[in-house]
């Protein structure tokens, strides 16, 4: 089990990130968290655990540096600035990639809210890395043209009293060339505060990572 504090270098910053590799895992997720978050957001980290159950790594990032969220709170300038969000996630597969504990793993995105559309651009520019893409209440209509071009596996997951969302997501789904789900929690709300949402979103979210995983070991282990 390696449980670590690791920083991942990018172009415009240095970035923290929680790096967990409970054993030999067979992937590694990256977590792009939502706009106003961080990598200690409760919920991202909710699920980051049931992955560590499902024999999955995690990294849990950061994705703007101390500097930049201070800024971001007085002005939100940042956390919508999906291309710089989507770079930062790019820099985090190739860190990834290289490191000793995740070398050479697939990788999979799990993105929410703005840091949903941030992993479908990374995805689409990334297609021999990223495997499979969760969104958990996501934007992944800012993800704009980088929708069709995404070629690995997608999955969005939206409540279904979320309605504004959940119109979105299927609206992006609409765009979407790369094989795609839409899994609806009954009843549950932006953020999934409902008894029993977080943990249906954990689980689905684990089994999609699984399911393709599965998948791309059959095509010859090359993600997509």
């Amino acid at each position: 089990m390696i449980s670590e504090l690791v920083m991942v270098p990018t172009e415009e910053a240095v970035l923290t990130g929680d790096l967990v590799v409970p054993g030999n895992v067979p992937a590694v997720i990256l977590f792009a968290h939502g706009s106003g978050s961080s990598r200690l957001s409760v919920r991202n980290r909710a699920a980051a655990a049931e992955l560590h159950k499902a024999g999955l790594g995690t990294l849990l990032l950061d994705l703007l540096s101390e500097r930049e969220e201070r800024e971001d709170a007085a002005t939100a300038r940042h956390r919508f600035d999906i291309p710089m969000l989507s770079r930062r996630l790019v820099a985090a597969l190739e860190w990834l990639a290289q490191e000793p504990n995740t070398r050479n793993l697939p990788a999979g995105l799990f993105g929410a809210s703005t840091g949903a559309a941030a992993a479908l651009m990374a995805a689409a520019e990334q297609p021999e890395r990223v495997y499979a893409v969760v969104s958990r209440g996501g934007r992944p209509d800012l993800a704009g043209d980088a929708l069709e071009r995404v070629t690995a596996p997608v999955l969005l997951v939206a409540g279904g009293a979320d309605e504004a969302v959940l119109g979105l997501n299927r609206e992006a789904a609409e765009r979407l060339s790369a094989p795609h789900e839409i899994h609806v929690v009954p009843g549950a709300t932006h953020l999934f505060p409902e008894p029993g949402a977080l943990e249906e979103v954990a689980e689905v979210a684990g089994q999609w990572f699984l399911d393709h995983l599965e998948k791309a070991r059959g095509h010859g282990g090359r993600p997509g």
